[in-house]
């Protein structure tokens, strides 16, 4: 793309950051998707290296959400960083994205509640608490199944699955990522410990939103041990919905959680703002200001955006990057779609979001295949 077509459409949105020094030639980034690709042994394969590829001229990339644990396991075929294969794996994924100039982060992921008995063996999930997820069913390795009732971690439970956290991000390093973040989002562990309508815990992990955010905090703290702070991100849904999240005090706790994580120096703070994933309407929306307020390094908007909202979001100084979802699902090159102002290919099938195969994948064509 040439420096005229950035000027035109979109020159904040299309213009370089600086992230804690790391060098990003754009403000786009390609949000974390779960895709379901990586097979039962939950290794990243070459279907996962042309899907990354294909999108390399994001600014960041955020790997999709990666299991820390079999004990964090709740997606079928979703990729690991547990053992030294699936190491293997996203090393070559990364390295063929450097090859691209393209910074790549792993989301270390923890289901929590969000799965089923069918994952562990016949066991129940774990969560902050013995509380159900109120919805229609899950996708299991047996199909749909309907949800059950977590158990609730006990007390000193809770410093193993902290080390996992650690372990995971001492391989993600392994695997030549640029970084991590944390999910603390979309009802999966860290967020059913934040909610208080998923924790009702009475010891030091509940209760307070000090105590609720301690869980997040252990996690940070040990992720740090392994990676500078300038490395590190936290990705926060204050206003989703989904599994089942919202509670009324999701302002108090979400705001208390962003203050808190200004103090580290973190990469960024990923908050999923928009409402085109569902709101859980227990008051008005969090936005990006607020977070503006109380955290003061990178900020990255998501969900919703479309290239002009982005655009307005960087130009007000509201966000330093935006992360797209959905549009990367059928538009490897959105990027050049964004700066050339060509239309977008139609919307990815949602049969085909977490298909096994490479249609809805990897067969999405570039402007200059059509």
């Amino acid at each position: 793309m040439d420096s005229s077509s950035l000027k035109n459409f979109a020159p904040h949105l299309l213009s370089p950051f600086d992230l804690r020094g790391l060098p990003l030639r754009n403000r786009v980034v390609m949000a974390p998707l779960t895709r379901g690709r990586s097979g039962h042994d939950r290794i990243p394969n070459d279907l996962m290296l042309e899907y990354y590829t294909q999108r390399a001229s994001a600014g960041l990339i955020i790997a999709e959400a990666t299991t820390i644990s079999e004990q964090g396991f709740g997606w079928v075929d979703s990729p690991g960083i547990i053992n030294d294969a699936q190491v293997a794996g996203w090393g070559n994924i990364t390295a063929a994205l450097h090859t691209r100039g393209t910074p790549f982060f792993l989301q270390l992921w923890h289901c929590g509640r969000a799965s089923h008995s069918s994952f562990h063996a016949g066991q129940p999930a774990v969560s902050a608490s013995a509380v159900k997820i109120n919805g229609d069913y899950i996708h299991t390795p047996v199909g749909k199944q309907p949800y059950e009732t977590p158990r609730a971690l006990e007390t000193e439970e809770v410093s193993a699955v902290v080390e996992d956290y650690r372990r995971a991000a001492e391989r993600a390093k392994a695997a030549g990522f640029d970084g991590v973040e944390i999910h603390a989002a979309n009802g999966y562990l860290i967020n059913q410990f934040l909610d208080s309508r998923s924790n009702q815990r009475t010891d030091c992990y509940g209760g307070s939103v000090e105590n609720r955010y301690r869980f997040l905090k252990e996690v940070i703290e040990a992720v740090l041990t392994v990676w500078p702070a300038n490395r590190v991100a936290v990705r926060l849904s204050p206003n989703g919905c989904f599994n089942d999240m919202g509670a009324p005090d999701f302002r108090e706790i979400h705001t208390y959680a962003a203050a808190q994580l200004n103090a580290y120096g973190l990469a960024y703070l990923h908050v999923v703002d928009g409402l085109a994933f569902g709101f859980h309407e227990q008051g008005k929306p969090m936005t990006l200001p607020e977070f503006r307020a109380v955290f003061a390094g990178p900020l990255m908007g998501n969900c919703g955006y479309t290239r002009e909202s982005a655009e307005a979001a960087i130009a007000s100084g509201e966000a330093d990057l935006v992360a797209f979802g959905r549009p990367y699902l059928s538009n490897p090159d959105l990027v050049e779609r964004f700066a050339n102002n060509w239309e977008l290919n139609p919307p990815a099938e949602m049969k085909d979001w977490s298909a096994p195969t490479a249609q809805g994948y990897t067969d999405f064509p570039s402007h200059s295949q059509t």
